[in-house]
């Protein structure tokens, strides 16, 4: 089957009808923000409209909502996160956020606003007999936290029989107006990694009588990115960072316990397999010759978001149809953490980065009080996401 040019229209129709109710919609979510596992209100506002127009709504176990219109296959699914971030809110918008240390630090609140808008065209396209197949939205809890809502989601069985998906996520760094896209990895696997070390402690005048556990802290500290930069394929973008190293409390003693904890990202899905076993192998090698113990704790975290060709050219030629010439930009690679990487695991799918910085205007950066997005970006959200999925419903398998 080919696109129907009227699809096209009535996409544009409905959303520009609605975007005034669309960014009210998103100042709400965004002055109510909810952390992970708890987006309540948020889940009753999203099920109640998109019920209104014709949705059939499940609301999910412990959190998160699902909904689906249209009849027969083939099925696309839209994914929008909903969760906030224990963030202070240090903007002066009158919809800023009225939870202490609670914000919508990374945009969720426009992923949902984005996909209700396309809930409300997508409803008008299958009343117009126009929606080839159907079209389910996992309006999803907790990406903030690893290993992520959409491992709960999928549990409950959401991706079945879903052919395709798309996401979208605000890109701070690129103007109203464009959506950045890539065909491959778009961001990395992220997991955690804290490594615990154990030895004989005493005075720092005799180390040689002790394990010097400091010392070898340091040295797992310098020499396990060092290594595994030897140890795996470069190409795969290994990356790890430590955020907190913790031994001792006083100079002149040599402690018996130490710990470091930090994160390892990785742009390679194979290499992302076999990370955590040479993680544990190359701890036990660097601190073998000081006499300590290491007890190495591996959390996997989400694997890559890596587009796949036919989902990564719909939405480069929904793009192309919401925005015209102009309006897609190459998106760089990114080191952060996605759950939607475990959906792509299952069904081919893509993600897009949608720009929502005012042309001239400030940059911000994502996890961060001070973020402001151009609200022009909810109905071009909308209307790819809308498009894409409708796109995919009579694209041939």
């Amino acid at each position: 089957m080919t696109r129907d040019p009227r699809v096209h229209e009535l996409i544009r129709e409905v959303v520009e009808k609605h975007e005034a109710e669309l960014v009210d919609l998103r100042r709400d979510l965004h002055a109510h923000p909810e952390l992970s596992w708890h987006e309540e209100r948020t889940s009753t506002l999203v099920a109640e409209r998109v019920q209104e127009v014709g949705w059939r709504v499940r609301r999910m176990p412990r959190s998160g909502v699902v909904a689906e219109i249209g009849e027969g296959g083939p099925v696309a699914a839209l994914r929008a996160d909903m969760d906030a971030l224990p963030v202070h809110d240090v903007t002066e918008d009158p919809w800023r956020s009225t939870v202490p240390d609670v914000a919508h630090a990374c945009g969720h609140d426009v992923h949902t606003t984005a996909a209700v808008g396309a809930a409300l065209a997508l409803a008008r396209v299958h009343e117009e007999g126009l929606l080839g197949g159907r079209v389910r939205l996992l309006f999803q809890p907790a990406e903030e936290v690893m290993p992520g809502g959409a491992v709960h989601l999928m549990s409950l069985g959401v991706l079945d029989d879903v052919d395709r998906i798309f996401a979208l996520h605000c890109d701070p760094g690129v103007d109203v107006g464009q959506v950045g896209l890539r065909l491959g990895p778009l961001t990395s696997a992220a997991d955690r990694v804290e490594v615990r070390l154990e030895g004989r402690g005493g005075h720092t005048s005799r180390p040689h009588l002790t394990g010097d556990l400091t010392f070898a802290l340091a040295k797992v500290t310098t020499e396990l990115p060092a290594v595994l930069s030897r140890r795996m394929d470069p190409r795969a973008g290994v990356s790890v960072v430590w955020g907190m190293v913790r031994a001792g409390a006083a100079p002149n003693v040599i402690p018996d316990v130490g710990a470091l904890a930090g994160t390892v990202r990785i742009l390679d899905a194979v290499a992302w397999a076999d990370c955590e076993r040479i993680v544990r192998e190359v701890v036990h090698e660097i601190v073998a010759p000081y006499g300590v113990t290491a007890v190495v704790d591996y959390q996997r975290g989400v694997p890559p978001v890596v587009n796949e060709p036919v989902s990564n050219r719909i939405l480069a030629r929904t793009v192309h149809d919401v925005l015209g010439d102009g309006g897609q930009v190459v998106a760089p690679q990114s080191l952060g953490g996605e759950d939607f990487g475990w959906y792509l695991d299952q069904v081919p799918g893509a993600m897009m980065r949608l720009g929502t910085r005012t042309p001239g205007g400030p940059t911000y950066d994502l996890h961060q009080g001070d973020l402001r997005v151009d609200e022009r970006a909810i109905g071009i959200g909308a209307r790819v996401l809308a498009g894409a999925a409708a796109a995919a419903v009579v694209t041939d398998r």
